[in-house]
């Protein structure tokens, strides 16, 4: 696939844009679509119509609304749905957020939804006669735009887009069968570039799955294939083999919850290990960015050394709970959140490398989600963490275990590094894309669609070029 240049530019005279062809127009926004926002709440008041809310988050995650989406139920004036009803070829978007980076986000409505109107949060760009829709909407995930929107937003803790600056937006405006021509072209070029996404995704998916599995079965079952087993007695365990022992993890070690102190105490002092550290590490970090006043008594109590496993506690989800972070390394001087859980091996019991693999396997998680308390938090305490059954190979057998199951994770997190990676690169291409054809720096006009209706990661690349 190779991609034309139009034979004549001109200066666009904005920031933004920079060149376009010769022969398009350079527009405010307000000049070619009715821009409002919503003021319509998530709420139901009696006497008001019923209707359904197209909210923040229908067009943060969705490029098109449709009509068969599920929708909020609220009520709204007459008025209101008169002015916010979805109708065909409007153009939706964010106009507030905590961040830069979610505001302007929009969304195409095909076809006219009765009874669904925009909910707060959100503007409306209502394409006049001199734009259509769909290239509309390119506008708003072009590069250019989104860099015009991020140096208009307003705001502090909060950032929004005040009327004046959606209105006077730049739009580089061709002819409306150009408009068209280019936005087909979009559609076709970034669903094939979203099939790719979605194929790394799957396999990440499964190389997370086998990860997961690779554990459990080396923690739970060991190395050897023909080695006798024994039925453990527990359910979740099954057999192991013959000659570990399977024991509560309460004969093996101590538990201890962690540090309640005081907000006014954080921020300056002793090293404090947070539930992020815990939550997002299999192996806790040794120098954690959180400070805290704490005595003396509090640090002997609470301390942190090698080999300890850390278990997050309490949350909102169960889904959040029970993930454990092991320690590799004292950390002198540290204590730990409240919200945790420290479990300490007696000594020589547990190995540091086999612990990190165990405690984090998947079969432990899905036992803790089985029994723990679910109130109005989830919360795993420590008679349900002590009768928890740990089997236990002779350590030099642990080692070896987790000797294997190093080298085994490397190569996967390896492909999964590459996966991930594969979909920043064709995310950055599909900004790209949509970048050059709706600032005319490619000509897609003679566009066709190929007959395979296939792009490859080697077809995107040509846009570094441009």
């Amino acid at each position: 696939m190779s991609f034309l240049r139009y034979p004549e530019y001109k200066n666009s005279h904005t920031d933004f844009l920079g060149n376009v062809p010769a022969h398009w127009n350079i527009e405010r926004l307000k000049h070619c679509a009715e821009v409002f926002p919503s003021n319509v709440d998530k709420k139901s008041v009696d006497g008001q119509i019923p209707v359904r809310l197209c909210n923040y988050t229908d067009v943060y995650y969705n490029e098109v609304i449709q009509h068969d989406s599920v929708f909020m139920k609220a009520t709204a004036t007459k008025d209101q749905v008169k002015r916010f009803e979805l109708q065909k070829d409007d153009v939706v978007f964010t106009k507030d957020s905590e961040s830069v980076d979610d505001i302007a986000i929009a969304a195409y409505v095909p076809k006219s939804i009765p009874g669904v109107i925009y909910g707060y949060h959100l503007s409306i760009a209502r394409p006049k006669g001199s734009v259509v829709g769909k290239f509309l909407k390119r506008f708003f995930d072009s590069q250019e735009t989104k860099s015009y929107f991020a140096v208009s937003a307003n705001g502090l803790t909060r950032v929004g887009l005040g009327q004046h600056a959606v209105d006077n937006a730049p739009v580089a405006l061709p002819p409306l069968e150009e408009q068209r021509a280019i936005a087909t072209f979009l559609d076709h070029e970034t669903a094939c570039i979203d099939a790719l996404v979605e194929e790394q995704q799957r396999l990440i998916e499964i190389l997370k799955e086998k990860r997961r599995a690779v554990i459990s079965h080396a923690v739970t079952k060991g190395l050897d294939p023909d080695v006798p087993m024994k039925d453990s007695g527990v359910e979740w365990l099954g057999e192991v083999p013959a000659h570990w022992e399977v024991k509560p993890l309460r004969y093996l070690g101590e538990c201890q919850n962690g540090i309640n102190i005081g907000a006014e105490a954080f921020g300056s002092g002793f090293p404090f290990v947070s539930y992020g550290d815990v939550y997002k590490n299999e192996v806790l970090p040794t120098s954690p960015k959180g400070l805290v006043q704490s005595s003396g008594q509090d640090r002997e109590k609470y301390s942190i050394k090698k080999g300890d496993v850390l278990f997050t506690r309490t949350s909102e989800t169960v889904e959040e709970i029970g993930f454990s972070s092991t320690c590799f390394k004292d950390i002198p001087s540290a204590t730990f959140a409240g919200f945790l859980i420290r479990f300490r091996p007696a000594e020589g019991r547990v190995s540091p490398s086999f612990s990190r693999y165990f405690f984090g396997n998947q079969r432990l998680r899905e036992f803790f989600v089985k029994e723990m308390e679910i109130v109005t938090r989830a919360s795993l305490g420590q008679d349900l963490l002590k009768r928890m059954s740990v089997p236990t190979p002779p350590v030099e057998e642990q080692i070896r275990i987790a000797q294997y199951l190093d080298a085994q994770t490397q190569k996967n997190d390896s492909l999964l590094d590459r996966a991930h990676a594969s979909i920043k690169f064709l995310a950055e291409r599909r900004s790209a894309l949509i970048s050059a054809a709706v600032t005319g720096k490619i000509d897609v006009r003679g566009w066709q669609p190929p007959a395979d209706s296939v792009v490859t990661t080697g077809d995107v690349t040509q846009l570094e070029a441009v």
